[in-house]
């Protein structure tokens, strides 16, 4: 089945299980901690929040559910250059929540941000029709991250 295609109702256990998957107590309880998430988490972020509660639930459970969530579509595997891969939902229970992250080269501190400013977005447009148009390409979805110095590791106050 193509990547992010399955049809299931509701949030995400509609769709995992509309996907043909288990939705095995672990699968629920990585999910679960990924939905609550209020930053990009690493499989070893995720195996601690779990393991005391959930301890049958190994670190490769954590991996392969995670290989599984990203093949689906339903969460983005995001390489911000520390070494650790980091995790997110691609949407929410409210569908999706599209932005694009800044992040500090020195202290690997991320920015989410959605208030893009308007050159940002007609840039995109463009980008996405342009490339779309030049490669017979159908363009979904994007992921963009800057890689920069934050105020903080820059010295400003």
């Amino acid at each position: 089945m193509p990547r992010g295609e399955c049809k299931g109702q509701g949030w995400w256990h509609g769709k995992f299980r509309g996907c043909g998957y288990r939705l095995t107590l672990g699968r629920e309880a990585i999910l679960d901690v990924l939905s609550k998430a209020e930053g990009h988490l690493s499989a070893e972020d995720i195996y601690m929040k779990i393991h005391l509660k959930y301890p049958n639930v190994g670190l490769t459970t954590v991996y392969r559910t995670l290989d599984v969530l990203s093949n689906l579509g339903m969460v983005y595997k995001l390489d911000f250059g520390d070494g650790r891969a980091r995790y997110e939902f691609a949407e929410g229970p409210k569908g999706a929540h599209h932005h694009h992250h800044l992040v500090c080269t020195q202290c690997n501190k991320v920015i989410d941000y959605t208030d893009f400013i308007d050159d940002e977005v007609e840039l995109l447009n463009q980008t996405e029709k342009g490339l779309g148009q030049k490669y017979k390409f159908k363009i979904t979805n994007h992921l963009i991250q800057f890689y920069g110095v934050c105020e903080q590791c820059s010295g400003k106050n």
